[in-house]
Order: C-alpha cells, then sequence, then structure tokens
C-alpha cells in the first residue's frame, strides 16, 4: 500500500531534481560561457532534458529497472543490463508500487537523474560541438553508458556493482565520476576552443551562475534526500550532511583560492559548493555529520586543485571544469563513502566487512566507472566525428553559438 507521506515527499523530491537540470545548470553553465554561447547552452540542457525524457519512457526506464532474468551471484548479461519488460511503460498502473510510492512517481524520480547526468557533460565540451552532434551523443552516451551504469548500481541482487557491495546512495558512480570522466574523453577528442588558453575566455554573467549555482544547492536535497525514497530518518541525515559538506567545500574551495591567488573569488565559492554537493552524493545515505565535514573539505581543497591546477599542467580543455569538479569530486567522495560509513558518526558496515575492505571495493568501483565510461565514451564519440562531424567550423566557432547553430542572440543589445 502507498505511504501518503512518502509519496508526497518523493513527488516534491523528484520536481526538486528537475530543477538542478532546468534552470539551475542550465543557468550555471550559460554564465561561464562567452555570452555569444550563452544561448546555445541554454538551449543544449533543455533539449536534452526533452530528449532523454521520452527516451526514458521507450526503453530507458526498463533498461535500467527491469530485473527479469536477475539472479543474485550469477554473472550474466543481465547483470550489466535490464530487459524490456518495462519498454514504453509497460505494467506501470496507477496502483503498482516500489516500496511505499507509486512505481510512476519512482520512475519520474529516475528519470530526473537519467536526464541531468548527460547534462553535465556539456560543461566540458561548450562553445564548439555542434547541436546535432550533441543530440545524437546524448541517445548514444544515455543508452550504452548510463542506463547499463545504473541497472549495475542500483537495480539489486544481481547486478554486478551491486553485488560488489558498492555503497553509492545517490550517484557518485552512476552521475557524477561517470559524467565527469566522459567529459574529459570529450574534451580530448573535440579538441581545444579556438584561441585556448592564451586567448582570456572570462565568464560573461556571474550573477547568473550564482544563481544557477544556487538551485543546484537547493535542488540536491532531492537528489541526496530523496534517494531514501522515503519521508524517514535516512532522508533527514542525508539533508543535514549534504548541508554540511557543501558549506564546508565551499569555504575550503574559497580558502584555498585565497591562498594561492590572493583573493576569493565569487565563481570560486559557488563551484566550491558544486564539488562539496558532488562529493557527499554517494556518501549521503552512510555519513554522519563528522564524515560530512571530512568530504566536504577534501573535496573544496582536491577539485580546486585539480580544476586550476591539473588542467592547466596537463592543457585540456574541459571549458566549465566537469572533469575536475564531477569526477574528482565524485571520486573523493567516493572513496570517503567507505571511511566515513564505518566511522565518524556512519551508519556502520554490513556485518563483518572492514573500513579497508569497503575502501577496496570503493575503490573498484571508481576505476571500473572510470574504464568502462570512459572507453565507450571514446567509442561514440569517434563513430560520430567519422559520420556526421561533432566540432562546428572555426568561422561557427568564432561567430558564437547562438547565432551560428540557432539564430538567436542571448540578449539583443
Amino acid at each position: 500500500m502507498a505511504d501518503s507521506g512518502d509519496t508526497a515527499w518523493m513527488i516534491m523530491a523528484t520536481a526538486l531534481v528537475l530543477l538542478m537540470t532546468i534552470p539551475g545548470l542550465a543557468l550555471f553553465y550559460a554564465g561561464m560561457v562567452r555570452v555569444k554561447n550563452a544561448l546555445s547552452v541554454l538551449m543544449q540542457c533543455f533539449a536534452i532534458t526533452a530528449l532523454v525524457s521520452v527516451l526514458w519512457m521507450i526503453y530507458g526506464y526498463s533498461l535500467a529497472f527491469d530485473t527479469t532474468g536477475m539472479t543474485g551471484g550469477d554473472v550474466n548479461l543481465h547483470s550489466f543490463i535490464g530487459g524490456l519488460g518495462k519498454a514504453f511503460m509497460s505494467g506501470i498502473t496507477v496502483d503498482s508500487l516500489v516500496a511505499t510510492i507509486p512505481e510512476s512517481v519512482f520512475a519520474t524520480f529516475q528519470l530526473t537523474f537519467a536526464i541531468i547526468t548527460p547534462a553535465l557533460i556539456v560543461g566540458a565540451f561548450a562553445e564548439r560541438m555542434k547541436f546535432s552532434a550533441l543530440l545524437l551523443f546524448t541517445a548514444f552516451w544515455f543508452t550504452f553508458v548510463y542506463l547499463p551504469m545504473t541497472h549495475m548500481v542500483w537495480s539489486g541482487a544481481g547486478a554486478l556493482l551491486w553485488d560488489w557491495g558498492v555503497l553509492d546512495f545517490a550517484g557518485g558512480t552512476v552521475v557524477h565520476i561517470n559524467a565527469g570522466i566522459a567529459g574529459l574523453v570529450a574534451a580530448l577528442v573535440l579538441g581545444k576552443r579556438n584561441g585556448y588558453p592564451t586567448t582570456a575566455m572570462p565568464p560573461h554573467n556571474l550573477p547568473l551562475t550564482l544563481m544557477g549555482g544556487s538551485l543546484l544547492w537547493i535542488g540536491w536535497f532531492g537528489f541526496n534526500a530523496g534517494s531514501a525514497i522515503a519521508a524517514n530518518g535516512t532522508a533527514g541525515m542525508a539533508m543535514l550532511v549534504t548541508q554540511i559538506a557543501t558549506a564546508a567545500a565551499a569555504l575550503a574551495w574559497m580558502g584555498t583560492e585565497w591562498a594561492a591567488h590572493g583573493k576569493p573569488s565569487a565563481l570560486g565559492i559557488v563551484t566550491g559548493a558544486i564539488a562539496g554537493l558532488v562529493a557527499i552524493t554517494p556518501a549521503s545515505g552512510t555519513a554522519g555529520p563528522a564524515g560530512a565535514l571530512l568530504i566536504g573539505v577534501a573535496s573544496g581543497v582536491l577539485c580546486f586543485f585539480a580544476a586550476a591546477r591539473l588542467k592547466r599542467a596537463l592543457g585540456y580543455d574541459d571549458s566549465l571544469d566537469v572533469f575536475g569538479v564531477h569526477a574528482v569530486g565524485g571520486i573523493v567522495g567516493a572513496i570517503l563513502t567507505g571511511v566515513c560509513a564505518g566511522s565518524l558518526g556512519g551508519v556502520g558496515l554490513p556485518e563483518a566487512v572492514t573500513i579497508s575492505q569497503q575502501v577496496w571495493v570503493q575503490t573498484k568501483s571508481v576505476l571500473f566507472t572510470l574504464a568502462f565510461s570512459g572507453i565507450a565514451t571514446f567509442i561514440i564519440l569517434k563513430l560520430l566525428d567519422a559520420t556526421i562531424g561533432l566540432r562546428v567550423t572555426r568561422e561557427q566557432e568564432v561567430e558564437g553559438l547562438d547565432l551560428a547553430l540557432h539564430d538567436e542572440r542571448a540578449y539583443n543589445s
């Protein structure tokens, strides 16, 4: 029987997670690009939201969560991907349930995760990918990367990473490391923007970025606390640790930047907050407040150096630091989940599992995600580049994607 309190909370959480992509992520990214490309980023996030919603209905939900043929302990095809028993939302009625909520609500909640994950990748290749290539890349990446990862981590006994004992409450592997490494691969395959790094490419509207970042912070309570799939103590603790880790990471990034560059920046503090949100995501259902503080500080410092130092040292053009924030933050959070679940006031580990054992399991999941997503993303991009081409022309890039691809301007002045 459906629980009205759980159902009401999950409907709210679903709306909060959708808020993270449109308008949250869209504004966060749009403010950081040059004015001639702001509308293109907003368009990409909006189009991804529509495209993934339709694909989720047709086959995505089924391939992610249909457990037909799954058996715990045996590795087979269904350890990696679900079946098509729920294609076109087959069997989902007003009476079907997942735990204590309508399956329709669960399916929509998970859809919002499927939307934001490929949208995150947009920041890595911003200002240089063709819109047609973006749509096809999203469809293929959603199908061959996101859906298998979701199934392997979250669909239950018989799924590969679930059977490993991986702790990923709300998407450290499925969402952030997955999108982060895909973003790095995309940035490398497409190559640097025209003029990078000698030409200055500062954000055109930081108030938009802070507004988008603020909406992401608010929406993340649906992301993390909603992953309890109930209005209960786990959801409440997930909300608390999310706030603590985010605040700690914002201050840690700000302080590190202040020490390194002599001044704290608005872009720095909001990016630090996103790093904290990313890092606490896998641990939000298992860490306690002290563990959240550790995760926040660690992610704020390490993501700063990844975005401000590592990118410069290696010379890749990840336009909006998708790898430095989402992959690195996700890795920090995923590994520290094993530490913070078993200590510092966490909920505890499964019986007979030590902290070192859980940290190894978490590390394996990180390495698996980096390899699986990185290789699959590379193959998808290379196939698209060989067929329709990935990148806009030099002239279109100079003109700006807003006019070149959409015949519109973000601002008419």
